[in-house]
């Protein structure tokens, strides 16, 4: 998802319960680990009575946060609401704030792909190393940003089990072009890498991110990172998604380099799911699909 929040050797260190609260079939605690010294918070949701479940980990997209965008008419972020959905069919998660983002340590000026790759990788291993979920029986899933960390994450870790990527983020030069225009993407390409660089997003808002983020536009391939993946790979993208284009070609363009089970799931819905008008579109298409992948390769 694209929205405002203020937004990388890797170490595996602690599990911090914060805080505990239960829903349908699922508990659900706050936990941390530590990357490059800085706090990685994330809500691991677990099936109850059922420590060796499948687990899901879930990317969030640029500029939001683990539970992302609220959806209309609901208490729920659409990862949240997934979370819940995806324990009443008996699949545990992890959903994490990537550094610079939500509640996690560091400054969204600092954020670039390859520290939130770090980020996920971590989290990954974390999971793998957890007596809480069965750590054999990971799965990814991310949703566009967070696509293409959930790309490069399953290149770093081809044993997990399956990926699924909503409305993925494929050619970061040309998305990013268009969401933080063409002269502040030519800008943050030539300038020293600390530059702080502002940019209006189409919604009105403004976020500051420096080169850094711009100069690994031009060197980060999610096509890349999934042709090196050889399991089992799900698209789902939207007809009328006007942020990651064009669709479907974007989504199928992975699936013609990627080698392997693989699926494309076009819904008639934009770029959030048609959060904006309420939780339908997610409720009978987007999760049900995501289950129907996730029973079949990481039962």
């Amino acid at each position: 998802m694209f929205g405002m929040t203020k937004a990388s050797k890797f170490g595996l260190v602690c599990l911090a319960v914060a805080a505990v609260s239960s829903f349908a079939s699922a508990a659900e605690t706050k936990v941390s680990f530590s990357v490059d010294g800085q706090k990685v918070i994330g809500t691991l949701s677990t099936i109850d009575n059922n420590p060796k479940a499948p687990v899901v980990v879930m990317f969030h997209g640029f500029g939001g946060s683990r539970d992302e965008l609220a959806i209309k008419d609901t208490k729920d972020g659409v990862f949240s609401r997934s979370a819940r959905l995806l324990a009443e069919s008996g699949y545990a998660s992890l959903r994490i704030d990537f550094r610079g983002s939500g509640e996690s340590d560091g400054k969204w000026a600092d954020t670039t792909f390859s520290g939130q790759i770090k980020d996920g990788i971590a989290a990954v291993d974390w999971l793998k190393a957890s007596d809480k979920v069965d750590g054999s029986r990971i799965s990814i899933l991310g949703w566009s940003q967070g696509g293409l960390v959930g790309a490069h994450v399953a290149r770093a870790r081809p044993e997990v089990k399956s990926v699924t990527l909503w409305a993925p983020v494929v050619t970061p030069l040309y998305t990013y072009g268009s969401l933080l225009g063409a002269d502040n993407v030519a800008k943050g390409l030539t300038s020293p890498s600390d530059t702080e660089i502002t940019a209006k997003l189409p919604w009105g808002v403004d976020t500051t991110l420096k080169a850094s983020f711009f100069k690994e536009m031009p060197t980060t391939s999610t096509i890349a990172a999934i042709a090196h993946y050889p399991g089992p790979l799900q698209v789902i993208v939207g007809s009328k998604d006007t942020t990651v284009t064009p669709q479907p070609a974007s989504g199928q363009a992975l699936l013609d380099y990627h080698d392997g089970e693989e699926r494309l799931d076009v819904f008639d819905m934009d770029h959030v799911f048609n959060a904006f008008t309420g939780p339908e579109t997610i409720d009978s298409h987007l999760v049900p699909a995501t289950l129907e992948w996730l029973k079949k390769f990481n039962p």
